[in-house]
């Protein structure tokens, strides 16, 4: 069998078809990642929902949007992470499994923007 009976016609490269179905899947993964996984968003001083309850001892993400027009810091001692997020993009934040606890974060850039809790159940 012709190895080129596997290439579509007109001249589209085997290469080129995947090249576009990898990009499909990466486009896709960050929907999938998201699934299920907290959320929340930052908007120039603002931090929606403050509280985020979590399973105890179970590994997370957590999906961090920025919205606003500056850049926000997510950052929590406790859960020992902190990530720049760009004006306009998200971020997720991998947590390790956490005992049963509160676990507090803010925005580092905007120091006036009111505190959020983790609670790990």
């Amino acid at each position: 069998m012709k190895m080129n009976a596997f290439l579509p016609a007109h001249g589209a490269s085997a290469y080129g078809i995947l090249a576009a179905l990898a990009f499909a899947f990466a486009a896709a993964a960050p929907a999938a990642a998201a699934d299920g996984a907290p959320s929340i968003e930052f908007h120039d001083g603002t931090i929606t929902p403050l509280r985020l309850e979590v399973p105890a001892n179970t590994r997370f993400k957590i999906i961090v949007r920025n919205t606003g027009k500056t850049a926000s810091e997510f950052e929590s001692h406790r859960l020992h992470k902190e990530k720049v997020v760009a004006a306009g993009h998200t971020i997720s934040v991998e947590v390790h499994p956490l005992a049963p606890g509160k676990y507090d974060f803010f925005d580092d850039f905007h120091e006036n923007a009111p505190k959020g809790v983790v609670i790990a159940k």
